[in-house]
């Protein structure tokens, strides 16, 4: 988690929403590290999340990363538990609930419904007072610079 906290202050930095992911491979190495860019790149798929999924993919030369673990600041919105899914992520790893959004435990639970081909094992709360932190702040600055 602490290696997509630093995903995520880069991408505050950047000035995007402080969302950072990595994607762990089975052997416990960090295959790939990715924070938002939906602003930047214009590209309202360019969350941490799907960026990592995509750099994971092409470093294994494989869209499923079978055994693999998504590690993202924020819980996945709809769009990428879905892509979690399809990739056939083994787990994901989630510091802050997303009340409005969240679709691994707060909306939905898109991960581990068993009606899909693929179930990831989901783990939520991991450091979740420094990933809720690291947004507020983000969002108090903003609406201060507002």
């Amino acid at each position: 988690m602490r290696a997509a906290l630093a995903q995520a202050r880069k991408g505050a930095e950047a000035g995007e929403v402080p969302v950072g992911a990595v994607v762990v491979g089975p052997d416990g190495r960090i295959l790939a590290r990715a924070f938002n860019k939906p602003v930047s790149s214009n590209d309202p798929t360019a969350h941490a999340e799907i960026l990592a999924l995509r750099k994971a993919a092409r470093k294994l030369g494989n869209y499923r990363l079978a055994g693999c673990t998504l590690v993202v600041t924020l819980e996945p919105c709809a769009m990428c538990a879905g892509a979690a899914v399809h990739a056939r992520i083994a787990e994901i790893i989630y510091g802050a609930s997303d009340p409005k959004t969240g679709a691994v435990r707060s909306l939905y639970e898109i991960a581990d419904d068993r009606r899909l081909n693929h179930a990831c094992t989901v783990t939520p709360g991991k450091l979740a007072d420094v990933c809720s932190a690291m947004l507020k702040a983000f969002f108090k600055a903003r609406r201060r610079s507002a």
